[in-house]
């Protein structure tokens, strides 16, 4: 039966005149749903962005024998103070590494222009594109709310997060991109979509030391972009608190936190 506002069961009463009471702890985060699948695909703005935590569960997947794919929508070439054409080749080296420190083969970048990606039907296209080509479980994609991270989120984490959103849908709609289908790549449907790192997280993928150890590896591989950043904590610091804070809202030691969404 439905509540009448203002009334209130004789629980709420014994909880409203008790003033040691604290606040309701919530409930731990249930699992993402991930028992059954076989191929992920991840796709984020740049070279790195996986880096945060996130590639933790793509180790545990990768070694359980989930097939995970990396699709970077930039090269990251505006990232750093060199010139684009030596930045891009670099960074494409280290995200190779990083991949390899969490078992993923299959990475693809694509060339739209890092520091100016912008959402639109050519983006979404090329999103679509892969979706259909890897035909994924489900897609894993980085936080793009416009505050994230302590400040501003980036202009480019926001553009490639609505895409992915947009893109994952197009892919299973064969009216959509038509020219898709005249390349041999039939509708797909995803059956979810992870949002990283989010600031009111759903879901989590328990992770054990073994996979911390492997997220705080593929970031360290990032080697010259980090020492471009001035003041970056150190991964092997970074990473395990981000992990342990994800564990303390799913109940585990660690755990990488997402906001699970079922298609």
């Amino acid at each position: 039966m439905s509540k009448v506002a203002g009334v209130h069961d004789a629980d709420e009463m014994s909880e409203m005149s008790d003033p040691t009471a604290g606040p309701a702890v919530p409930p731990p985060l249930p699992a993402v749903p991930d028992a059954d699948w076989s191929r992920v695909l991840c796709v984020v703005a740049h070279p790195d962005d996986m880096e945060y935590g996130t590639s933790s569960a793509v180790a545990t997947w990768t070694r359980r024998g989930v097939e995970v794919c990396y699709l970077l929508l930039t090269a990251g070439e505006a990232g750093m103070a060199e010139p684009p054409e030596v930045v891009a080749p670099l960074r494409a080296i280290e995200q190779r590494n990083a991949c390899a420190a969490v078992g993923v083969t299959d990475l693809r970048i694509l060339d739209h222009p890092d520091g100016m990606l912008e959402y639109g039907l050519a983006l979404r296209r090329d999103i679509a594109r892969v979706v259909r080509q890897v035909r994924p479980d489900a897609v894993v994609t980085a936080n793009f709310d416009v505050e994230a991270y302590g400040g501003f989120n980036q202009a480019d984490h926001r553009a490639a997060g609505l895409a992915v959103v947009d893109g994952v849908r197009d892919a299973a709609n064969p009216w959509v991109f038509r020219e898709l289908a005249e390349e041999g790549l039939a509708p797909w449907h995803t059956g979810g979509l992870l949002v990283a790192n989010p600031a009111q997280p759903t879901h989590a993928v328990t992770v054990d030391e073994e996979a911390v150890r492997a997220a705080v590896a593929s970031l360290n591989c990032h080697e010259a972009y980090l020492r471009h950043v001035t003041d970056h904590p150190r991964p092997e610091e970074m990473i395990p608190e981000i992990l342990r804070a994800g564990g303390a809202a799913a109940g585990t030691e660690y755990a990488a936190a997402f906001r699970y969404y079922g298609l």
